[in-house]
């Protein structure tokens, strides 16, 4: 008997087996209470989604109504709120074609996500959410994430954006079991259909709510601009506080956050001014002066409410600021810009005009550009504003200073540099340089100059001095092939360079520019 009942006989294999199936039988039972259970939850979680929707549809609704009232107002934050509801609907009904995904995974083609007939299937979500390639728990993932942040940039409250990140979270926790696990497998691997779903559920109500939260925002930000009655003050905007005298005061009398549609009574030493809120004032004295008045408001509950105001106000000569960008002269033959300013009065109103001399004037976005066109006779600026004389202003007329000649090379970064002699030039660089070149380049003006030609002078041997003539700006062939020849440390000089400014006027520059060859 020992040997039938031993752990190899039928018997013995037939009781092992009716006891795996007993154990399982019973592991049924109790997942078919907690599977119901999930379902109840799930419930409760669509029923909960629906009121949030139905709450959300009522601040659509208010939306559209504000709008139609006040599109100018209520623009902003309306179209804010159709953003929401667009990222909103897109991500809760890519959850819903996910929970159908899951459920027709387990139940086949007659899945109803409200009645699943399969609830401890553990394949449906894992196949579906985990899949390699086809899977859509990553994208799911990124979306959350993406609808999060979206959502937190339209939301200022702490409170209300410390809800929504825990709520929206997709941070896995740091417990046994989830080591090494992202988002998608701690949530869905080896999950049944129900539990699934009822997660994906709760992810939709989550939305509702995060959407819900926004709204409020929203709707609240229309409200931020409106009048408050305790904390109305009245303000005078003048068109400038400094004027020139024969010209008028001009301001604007308002309350701060008016509301169009209700206009106060603008009083001015107890006279009634015209209610579209402009004052002006004719100034002909110099001096300090002071508007002052108030303003009565009739508010909705029959009372009147009234607020006084008052601006000084400065009434000065007329006057005018005229400086040359460069210096106090200006050079013939050359665009000199300069910068014209009247206190009280916009630029639109100044009128520059020449007075001696002959120049040619013209306005650019800057300024005015003077150009003189002969050397010697002095120019008048003259500036008038609003029919009235500001100002004269003299100026000297004088030839542009002579440049300064340079070779041009490029270093080893491909940087332009100019040398302009006192330190060894490279023997490469200097081959590589095609010529000369010659400016005005002394940190207030930078002028270029047109070379004609140059010569260079070599020394021989026996110390004679040979000069080579250049082609143009341009290092000529026999000038290239003396300097194959140098040895370091060897010197020549360029001189005699002949070159023409902007001014049309040719000279030949007094300077020399010695090159020591490295």
């Amino acid at each position: 008997m020992a040997a039938i009942n031993g752990p190899d006989s039928s018997r013995q294999k037939m009781i092992n087996l009716m006891y795996i199936v007993l154990m399982a039988m019973l592991a049924l039972n109790v997942s078919s209470d907690v599977l119901n259970g999930f379902s109840l939850v799930d419930e409760g979680l669509n029923r909960s989604t629906l009121n949030s929707s139905l709450q959300n549809d009522a601040m659509y609704k208010d939306l559209d109504f504000y709008m139609a009232r006040n599109p100018e107002k209520v623009k902003e934050w309306y179209s804010k709120a159709q953003y929401v509801r667009q990222i909103s609907d897109s991500l809760f009904n890519y959850v819903e074609d996910l929970k159908y995904k899951i459920v027709k995974e387990a139940d086949g083609d007659d899945a109803d996500v409200k009645d699943i007939s399969n609830k401890e299937n553990l394949e449906a979500a894992t196949y579906v959410m985990l899949a390699p390639g086809s899977g859509k728990g990553k994208h799911l993932y990124e979306a959350i994430n993406n609808y999060r942040t979206a959502i937190l940039a339209m939301i200022t409250d702490s409170i209300q954006q410390k809800t929504i990140l825990s709520s929206l979270s997709t941070n896995v926790p740091t417990k046994v079991g989830t080591l090494g696990k992202n988002w998608q497998e701690y949530i869905f691997e080896n999950t049944p259909a129900a539990a699934a779903v009822t997660l994906l559920t709760k992810l939709q109500s989550d939305v509702r709510y995060a959407e819900g939260e926004v709204l409020h925002t929203l709707v609240n930000n229309i409200d931020v601009g409106d009048l408050r009655v305790n904390q109305v003050k009245a303000y005078v905007i003048p068109t400038a506080k400094t004027i020139v005298r024969g010209n008028k005061f001009s301001a604007q009398v308002i309350l701060a956050a008016v509301d169009t549609t209700k206009r106060p009574a603008i009083f001015i030493d107890d006279k009634e001014i015209a209610n579209d809120g402009k004052y002006e004032l004719l100034c002909n004295q110099t001096g300090q002066f002071k508007l002052s008045g108030y303003l009565k408001l009739d508010q909705s509950d029959g009372s009147v409410l009234s607020r006084p105001f008052e601006q000084e106000y400065t009434v000065v000569e007329p006057s005018a600021t005229v400086s040359a960008t460069l210096m106090n002269i200006f050079y013939a033959g050359f665009d000199n810009p300069i910068s014209v300013s009247v206190p009280g009065v916009p630029s639109s109103n100044i009128r520059v005009s020449i007075a001696g001399g002959n120049a040619t004037l013209k306005r650019n976005k800057a300024g005015f550009v003077v150009r003189p066109l002969a050397v010697g006779k002095d120019i008048t600026i003259l500036v008038t504003a609003n029919a009235q004389v500001m100002g004269r202003y003299v100026f000297h007329v004088r030839q542009l200073p002579d440049p300064t000649p340079f070779v041009t090379y490029t270093d080893a970064n491909g940087h332009s540099q100019r040398y302009k002699g006192g330190t060894p030039l490279s023997k490469m660089a200097l081959m590589n340089s095609k010529g000369i070149l010659a400016a005005i380049d002394d940190g207030l003006l930078s002028i270029d100059f047109k070379v004609l030609s140059f010569e260079t002078v070599f020394f021989d041997t026996m110390g004679n001095a040979v000069p080579e003539l250049s082609n143009g700006s341009q290092f000529s062939n026999r000038q290239r092939s003396v300097f194959r020849n140098l040895s370091r440390g060897k010197r020549f000089y360029i001189s005699r360079v002949r070159a023409i400014g902007p001014d049309g006027i040719e000279r030949v520059l007094p300077t020399s520019l010695e090159v020591i060859v490295n």
